[in-house]
């Protein structure tokens, strides 16, 4: 029996991952409110929020000892983007923690980068599948003071010393058109496969912590829609004891788990072994961009009248769970990307 054997079936979370996940969950219930979400949706972004969570450490944790971090694992990360993604934060933690540690795989954070590694300045990434040139969508773009690009077969670090505006979107992201050609400064940081390697694994673990972010927000999604139900009464019963309600809350707590478990494998063998299994991370996202879609509209649903409304926090997290998955591009283009892996690994 190797090492690894029973720890490839056993994805229960250590002492430390569960204080850490307590830790996150107690912060974003005590800092971030369905207000505080409400009112940053004009920009995408609470400057409040960011900093106290960047206090936290929660920026650090993410990067290598060797550039001044904690040395987190993926699991570790993935955890805090779950309940980023069952608070609907206003923070751009997964874009810049994947950028950074791009950065850090890269060569390219240095002794004078702390500002990063601390959060004080933020650092965004496209996360597109493919590289199309020219003006790009970057989800961060609009509040980042570096952003990581694919150009051919160079990664670049941009920066403006006038950040791009805002567009407007429905994930309410801080999103803006990003054109390296428009950059006050743009430095080639590395070039060819082994550059274009590691670019590849930063956009899978942008959609790896994606997904973990989706299945944080379909549980908080599930347990508004079930405590409705409890709650709301039809011919004198609660209508959660209807097949119609009691039903597909059942499906969406499948979800939570089956998402939950599928991020946390893909972050464990990401960790450990990351040429076992790559398709499980873009899995994962593909799995969760579709789910949390339908799981977020039936919560709307069986709230009704309510659900639709416009100040109904069931609203604000079925616009989420429609637009982040599409800040990375078309998810298919995720799931072409697995059968790729999948029939290569075959037919080897």
């Amino acid at each position: 029996m190797d090492r690894y054997e029973l720890r490839r079936e056993d994805y229960s979370l250590s002492e430390d991952q569960t204080d850490l996940l307590s830790a996150y969950q107690k912060f974003f219930k005590a800092n971030c409110s369905i207000e505080s979400v409400r009112a940053a949706e004009a920009t995408g972004f609470d400057k409040g929020l960011w900093e106290r969570l960047c206090a936290t450490g929660a920026t650090s944790m993410a990067l290598p000892e060797s550039v001044g971090g904690d040395g987190a694992t993926m699991v570790d990360l993935a955890l805090v983007a779950e309940e980023i993604g069952r608070s609907l934060a206003p923070v751009p933690w997964i874009d810049h923690v994947c950028a950074a540690r791009l950065l850090a795989r890269l060569g390219a954070l240095g002794p004078d980068d702390g500002a990063i590694v601390s959060g004080e300045q933020i650092v965004g990434l496209d996360p597109r599948q493919v590289d199309a040139g020219g003006r790009r969508l970057v989800p961060c773009g609009s509040i980042a003071d570096h952003i990581v690009v694919r150009d051919g077969d160079d990664v670049v670090r941009l920066t403006f010393d006038t950040r791009p505006p805002h567009v407007d979107n429905i994930g309410r992201l801080p999103m803006a058109w990003v054109d390296p050609a428009a950059a006050d400064a743009a430095t080639v940081l590395a070039s060819g496969p082994q550059a274009l390697a590691a670019y590849q694994l930063a956009l899978d673990e942008w959609r790896l912590l994606t997904a973990a972010a989706l299945a944080g927000l379909v549980e908080e999604t599930m347990t508004i829609a079930a405590e409705f139900a409890k709650t709301r009464y039809t011919l004198g019963v609660p209508i959660a004891t209807l097949q119609g309600i009691s039903h597909p809350l059942a499906n969406m707590a499948i979800v939570v788990q089956g998402g939950r478990a599928l991020a946390r494998r893909a972050a464990w063998y990401l960790d450990n072994e990351p040429d076992a299994r790559p398709e499980l991370g873009p899995s994962a996202f593909v799995f969760m961009a579709e789910e949390s879609s339908k799981a977020a509209t039936m919560a709307v649903h069986i709230q009704g009248g309510l659900g639709v409304s416009a100040e109904a926090a069931a609203t604000a997290y079925l616009v989420r769970a429609r637009g982040w998955p599409l800040a990375g591009g078309d998810p298919g283009a995720t799931a072409v990307r697995i059968a790729h892996i999948v029939a290569a690994r075959e037919s080897a």
